[in-house]
């Protein structure tokens, strides 16, 4: 059996905070691949924002995931001391820590195996426009 590796990286332009869909990069990347079999991460390059796997059928859910931060970890905590970058610096790191900075999904039969309402996001933490950077790799066997 033989295993193949393969890395690609690609950009996401935010417009602030938010979830912003990035399934379609990453399923373009395994059919690029040929990988029939095996697993790929999904990785976010920066400490402000993060990477979920949320319901993509209904707008509503990844509305009430950012509702949710913003009660969980507000901006106007008194006794937040690094914000240098404004008073959405540290709420932005503390988010991405209670996220995550990569995803794994297994491949099987050439298809990602996300369920039928998954898709991949890239949960922007910053207000302010960003351009953040994924890299994504694929370890699996190629087509026969």
């Amino acid at each position: 059996m033989k295993f193949e590796t393969q890395t690609r990286e690609f950009e996401v332009r935010t417009s602030g905070k938010g979830t912003y869909e990035i399934s379609s990069q990453v399923r373009a990347f395994l059919k690029d691949s040929g990988i029939a079999s095996g697993q790929m991460t999904v990785f976010v390059r920066h400490t402000s924002a993060s990477l979920v796997i949320m319901e993509n059928a209904d707008a509503e859910a990844r509305t009430d995931l950012h509702a949710f931060f913003d009660h969980l970890v507000p901006e106007n905590l008194p006794f937040l001391v690094h914000t240098y970058e404004g008073p959405d610096d540290s709420p932005s790191h503390l988010r991405m820590a209670l996220t995550r900075t990569s995803e794994v999904i297994p491949i099987y039969e050439r298809n990602l195996a996300l369920g039928t309402w998954q898709g991949i996001f890239l949960f922007e933490h910053r207000r302010a426009p960003h351009v953040r950077k994924i890299t994504m790799s694929i370890v699996g066997t190629p087509d026969d």
